[in-house]
């Protein structure tokens, strides 16, 4: 992937950061006020982890854009860490929000409220989880055309936010039936999926700010540069992640009988392999001499 494109790539997974932004402030704010005057404790759940999500999508959006920053002094290898950092810091806000979440709930439940929630709720629940479901299928589809693993997490968030809502529903119509109390413990379920959404994203940025990178993924790119012709061994592979590319650096085993041009022609072949990959952004390749008999012995 060349810099034009990838810069290309995070202009358009701008557009899914701001659909999830314009869904989720007007399901957020139609969610609080249906789940006040219905008086259900799971739909004003559901709201207020709509509101983490738009701080979330914000920050996603900030981060799509301070990564097309180009290198400067400060930042020789571009601004591409940006929207991870933003994940992290967007982590924190949705963990303190699930856990103000859960203490309403569980407060609600030894309050022992008896009055089921209005039956508006029900149908505001499932009108949300519609149109939720209709904006994860439009981030999926641009997250795997731009191959943004940013738009694609939205678009994952997103169906999670469907499926909560339909729990929320399915809490608020069994209170319905003599069991008010499953309302509330349905929004504890919520502050639970918050806090447990939050942590992921945390775990996440944190793996990818540490330079944690998957294990089968740099397998995939060893089998890779074995394919390339002249290449004897791989004698160190690393990469990290730089927001959704990856920079790679390998060390490769050559026939030391080659001359230099040779040589180098093999690692800048090498090169052109991971980068025909879409995750690969940048490969730095070393080569190093080896006696191809000793080898065979």
């Amino acid at each position: 992937m060349d810099q034009q494109q990838r810069y290309d790539n995070l202009k358009r997974g701008e557009r899914g950061a701001i659909v999830s932004i314009g869904a989720y402030i007007i399901l957020s704010a139609l969610k609080l006020v249906i789940g006040f005057v219905s008086g259900s404790e799971a739909l004003k759940a559901d709201g207020l982890n709509n509101a983490t999500d738009i701080v979330a999508s914000v920050a996603v959006l900030i981060g799509l854009r301070l990564a097309q920053k180009p290198a400067d002094k400060n930042h020789q290898y571009g601004h591409w860490k940006s929207e991870t950092i933003a994940s992290l810091v967007s982590s924190f806000i949705m963990a303190a929000v699930g856990l103000q979440v859960l203490f309403s709930a569980v407060s609600s439940v030894f309050n022992g409220s008896e009055k089921a929630p209005d039956l508006i709720s029900v149908w505001t629940g499932l009108f949300c989880a519609a149109v939720m479901y209709v904006v994860y299928r439009y981030n999926k589809r641009l997250a795997l055309q731009i191959n943004s693993q940013a738009v694609l997490a939205a678009a994952k968030d997103n169906i999670s936010d469907a499926i909560v809502s339909v729990g929320t529903v399915i809490g608020i119509v069994g209170s319905q039936f003599g069991l008010p109390w499953l309302d509330p413990v349905t929004a504890i379920a919520v502050g639970l999926i918050i806090c447990k959404t939050a942590w992921d994203i945390f775990r996440d940025a944190s793996h990818h700010l540490s330079d944690g990178f998957d294990e089968s993924a740099i397998a995939s790119f060893k089998e890779a540069i074995m394919e390339v012709e002249g290449v004897e061994a791989v004698k160190d592979i690393k990469a990290r992640n730089y927001g959704s590319s990856a920079v790679v650096d390998v060390v490769v085993l050559v026939n030391m009988e080659l001359d230099f041009a040779e040589a180098h022609e093999i690692a800048t072949s090498v090169e052109n392999k991971l980068k025909q990959t879409s995750e690969v952004y940048e490969v730095h390749v070393h080569y190093e001499p080896v006696d191809v008999s000793e080898m065979l012995s």
